[in-house]
């Protein structure tokens, strides 16, 4: 519910005098107020409406007031609830509040105790949803899809929060990938916009001819193909927040007509004069150095100087330090469910890759690499083959690399015996497959028969180990 919104309360009274008297007094108070006379009904209501109070007496025909409450503790979302009892049931009254009622009056009912009790109940119910919208949409962890550990993803998360209490406009800078709309979100979210429309649009994707148009709108026959009135972006996002991504691509002439709204909180539709007047907030998002393209002419200052009022930058996935592990996680979750798959591990080598990789294309690359193995790995099991040729020649060697006696004649698996020489059958050279099975079994003469041990110096998960060995698991 937004701020400042009447709250509905629903009345539950079978006596119609006292429902007409307790309605007008809530109504009066400024509140919205539906009435019925029995549990049944308010269930209905409940169905059909969203209700902030039940103000209920107790005794009712059929269910009564605590059954209703009951019922109303199962919901999704339950309303608070206000019973009205006489003295003689003041000890169901208390078994209801240990149920979950919010508070009890007696009969007769004082009229003012009544609306000091309800303005009351409705205050606490709505410090206690912002505090739950806060902890849902600044987690430690997890922040409307951005997930992260990291000193630096704590700092931006603290940063969201605070700028979402503000009303300028947001720039947010950051490399292509980093997740500035997830950001952007974020701030929505957490907003007292947060019941208003969030509109996203990408300035680079636009044609310029057409940006005007988008932005603003037009009139019907402001050039050809307008065949009627069409809303900009701008009204579609009023009362709420309009994301410009990709910023810096927008051409200098529309830049100065984006800054007129900004400054006058009005459009005027391609074609018209008529001013519209706008409610909403921008954040605007770049990947570009719009310090350096000011310097070139390319972006205006002034607009600049007005869109940087809360400026965020959003760190690359390199800066993120333990944060890798989390998202691929994340990830690897993701995709194996919508595929209905159960989740894959990745093996050493997989992990290592990864780590090893610089990520260019930031959390959005590492998301398509993970989907793609995922995909690939029909086994349950993250190989480094699952991987594109780029991480694998970065980073495919083993975590950790097997030590061999490399000179013919060199101690290992006996005297005068090189181990290498064990892959090989004189000068037969075997099909890749047994040389393969005999290189495995190499390994784990030389870790003492550990599978496990084996598998991790292999890179590959012991299911691979027992398939590329022909046997059946067994134990260590």
């Amino acid at each position: 519910m937004s701020p400042g919104a009447a709250e509905t309360i629903l009345v539950v009274e079978d006596d119609p005098d006292l429902r007409g008297l307790v309605s007008r007094e809530l109504a009066d108070g400024g509140h919205r107020v539906r009435a019925v006379g029995s549990a049944e009904e308010a269930m209905d209501v409940l169905g059909e409406e969203d209700i902030s109070l039940i103000v209920s007496d107790l005794r009712l025909p059929g269910q009564d007031g605590h059954e209703l409450l009951l019922r109303t503790r199962g919901l999704d979302a339950p309303p608070a609830f206000l019973l009205m009892t006489g003295f003689g049931t003041i000890d169901q009254a208390v078994r209801s509040l240990q149920a979950g009622a919010d508070d009890f009056l007696t009969k007769p009912l004082d009229l003012d105790h009544l609306m000091v009790r309800v303005d009351r109940i409705l205050e606490h119910r709505r410090m206690s949803e912002e505090v739950r919208r806060y902890r849902e949409v600044f987690d430690a962890e997890d922040v409307h899809g951005m997930v992260g550990r990291s000193a630096s993803m704590q700092t931006l998360f603290r940063e969201l929060e605070q700028v979402a209490l503000g009303r300028g406009a947001v720039l947010l800078e950051g490399e292509s990938g980093v997740g500035k709309e997830l950001a952007a979100r974020a701030i929505h979210a957490s907003s007292e916009r947060a019941d208003g429309p969030f509109v996203a649009v990408n300035c680079a994707g636009i044609p310029a001819s057409l940006l005007e148009s988008e932005f603003f709108g037009h009139r019907k026959g402001a050039f050809t193909g307008a065949t009627e009135r069409r809303k900009g972006l701008f009204e579609a996002a009023s009362g709420g927040t309009l994301l410009l991504d990709e910023v810096g691509e927008m051409p200098v002439e529309v830049q100065a007509k984006l800054l007129r709204v900004l400054q006058e909180g009005v459009v005027r539709p391609v074609g018209g004069d008529e001013p519209h007047p706008v409610d909403v907030r921008v954040v605007a998002a770049t990947h570009r150095d719009l310090e350096a393209d000011r310097a070139e002419g390319r972006f205006r200052d002034d607009l600049y100087f007005r869109l940087e009022t809360f400026r965020i930058r959003i760190p690359p996935l390199r800066e993120r330090d333990g944060d890798l592990e989390l998202l691929t996680t994340r990830f690897v979750r993701r995709h194996a469910a919508r595929l209905g798959r159960r989740v894959p591990e990745p093996t050493p080598a997989f992990r290592q890759a990864l780590r090893r990789y610089s990520f260019p294309g930031n959390v959005r690359e590492l998301e398509s690499l993970v989907e793609r193995a995922v995909t690939f790995a029909t086994e349950g099991v993250l190989e480094l083959q699952h991987l594109p040729e780029r991480l694998r020649a970065d980073g495919g060697g083993p975590a950790h690399p097997v030590p061999m006696e490399a000179k013919r004649g060199g101690g290992g698996a006996g005297e005068g015996t090189n181990r290498l020489d064990a892959l090989l059958d004189g000068d037969h050279l075997p099909p890749l497959r047994e040389l393969e099975r005999r290189y495995v079994r190499l390994v784990l003469d030389h870790v003492g028969g550990n599978k496990r041990r084996a598998a991790a110096l292999l890179g590959v998960s012991r299911r691979t180990l027992y398939r590329r060995l022909d046997e059946g698991p067994q134990g260590e």
